[in-house]
């Protein structure tokens, strides 16, 4: 498989087969000084959004190259979505939690402030932590030859959560996207093995909490607001392993893996 590189999106809007497409900034020099591509190679470059073109490098500079174009694809988003709330988690658990995640195919990510969250992101950090978290999900994107790289939306509280509109932006103007929440808990009646996905849900939002669990507090204002507490077995994982093994899970239950 020829390798992948990401540029940002709406670079690649309307280019077709035959079209010269340059790469350079950080992934061109990237490409050229580190992966060392050279004229003749086969490469692909995506936009982020399920755009992929495809050809042949017919030239390379200093810290760029040229493709001409063969061939353009375009991946059609998964439905449904899978989004990871992941709760805020000190020592870098959380970020662990977002590049194993993007690997197995996560598609939105959500920072959650928990209740027991010891991380907390307040004034400057917010928007730096949300940065943070999307250059992992970048790299880890490329890592895992995904044309799509995850959205990492701003931070939620518990009640913008346990509301309707409080984990991302409705589908359409009058649409309001459908969501099945579905929450980790050890002691979880459910398996999440055995548990239905439903068939008419444009996503299924995963919430995972902190180190030191989920608030009895906010469990319930979660349940009030239609979420499943499902266990995945019967030993406790981290909070940086147990958001990815569950996607794990929900990429078998929906036949993609």
């Amino acid at each position: 498989m020829a390798s992948l590189h990401l540029v940002d999106p709406g670079t690649l809007d309307g280019v077709g087969v035959g079209d010269a497409v340059t790469l350079d900034g950080p992934e061109g020099r990237h490409a050229v000084s580190v992966a060392r591509v050279r004229v003749g190679e086969a490469l692909r470059i995506a936009d982020g959004r399920g755009t992929v073109v495809a050809g042949t490098v017919t030239a390379t500079g200093r810290d760029e190259l040229t493709l001409t174009v063969d061939a353009v694809t375009v991946e059609s988003a998964p439905r449904p979505a899978l989004v990871l709330v992941q709760a805020l988690a000190k020592g870098g658990r959380d970020e662990m939690a977002v590049q194993a995640a993007t690997e197995i195919g996560v598609d939105r990510i959500v920072p959650w402030a928990a209740t027991r969250s010891v991380s907390r992101w307040d004034g400057a950090k917010v928007e730096k932590g949300r940065a943070r978290w999307a250059a992992i999900a970048q790299e880890a994107a490329k890592q895992a030859v995904r044309s799509r790289v995850p959205e990492v939306d701003a931070p939620v509280t518990t009640a913008q959560l346990a509301s309707s509109s409080g984990v991302g932006p409705s589908s359409g103007v009058g649409q309001e996207v459908r969501r099945a929440l579905v929450v980790l808990d050890p002691v979880g009646a459910v398996r999440l093995s055995a548990w239905e996905p439903p068939s008419d849900v444009d996503e299924i939002v995963l919430v995972v909490g902190p180190e030191g669990g989920i608030d009895s507090a906010e469990f319930d204002r979660l349940e009030h607001a239609g979420a499943v507490r499902v266990r995945l077995g019967d030993t406790v994982l981290r909070t940086s392993t147990a958001g990815p093994a569950a996607l794990a899970v929900l990429q078998t239950r929906l036949g993609r893996w």
